[in-house]
């Protein structure tokens, strides 16, 4: 027995979080009765599931991909707000494929797509702790009292305390371009550590995530990850 929501993300239907609110849309049933509850328990050889009508059923055929994310973009495979997703990017996959985690509609940068749904709940889960860095533009000049915020700890909104690692690469004209690395990705993180110690984001690149780059990935546009990478990304969080 397991819970509906990784069962559905070993269909390559959703990541696990997604799940969750397939569920409570009521687009999902079971043995022919719908339910509503993000832990029920199914099991995945006598239970028959569907999502929107439609019998799924463990996907074999994984795919992995980087997507190189331009800014304007929302990260999710539809929205009902924003004409333009970054599955619009990514419709040439003979799959269907989610985002691992997400970028912010301006956040530009690496943002890996897959079917996945271990393997994408791994490299997000923060137990894990996955390496992502930032190439950050911001306002104003960081000082180096400044810099030595960011690993000690800084209150986020949500009351958690978020930490980064923090180097300046150039200062100029009142502004500061800043790499970071973080080992968790809470939602608008670095925008709000930043604005935390009184410079306001500019400009924001994911640089890399779990070790891959976009590297020779022009904006706009996505590749396979090779057979290495997807090794090192399972190696990298016990698969």
């Amino acid at each position: 027995m397991i819970r509906i929501n990784k069962y559905l993300a070993q269909c390559g239907v959703a990541s696990r979080r997604n799940a969750d609110d397939l569920v409570m849309a009521g687009r999902v049933s079971v043995n022919g009765t719908v339910i509503d509850k993000p832990g029920f328990q199914v099991d995945e050889i006598a239970d028959e599931i569907k999502v929107d009508g439609i019998i799924v059923k463990p996907e074999t055929d994984f795919k992995y991909l980087i997507l190189n994310k331009p800014a304007g973009y929302v990260t999710s495979l539809s929205d009902p707000h924003h004409t333009r997703t970054v599955a619009d990017l990514v419709r040439t996959v003979p799959k269907r494929v989610y985002p691992v985690g997400r970028l912010d509609l301006d956040t530009e940068g690496v943002l890996l797509f897959t079917n996945d749904g271990e393997l994408a709940h791994r490299l997000t889960h923060p137990r894990y702790g996955v390496k992502r860095v930032y190439q950050v533009r911001v306002k104003g000049e960081v000082s180096s009292a400044t810099l030595e915020k960011f690993p000690r700890g800084i209150k986020l909104p949500d009351g958690n305390i978020g930490r980064a690692t923090a180097v300046v690469n150039r200062v100029e004209k009142g502004q500061t371009d800043l790499v970071l690395e973080l080992t968790e990705g809470r939602k608008r993180e670095i925008k709000h550590l930043c604005k935390a110690v009184g410079h306001p984001v500019i400009k924001l690149v994911r640089v890399d995530f779990a070790g891959i780059t976009c590297d020779k990935v022009k904006m706009g546009e996505w590749r396979y990850l090779t057979t290495p990478e997807v090794a090192g990304l399972r190696k990298l969080v016990g698969l």
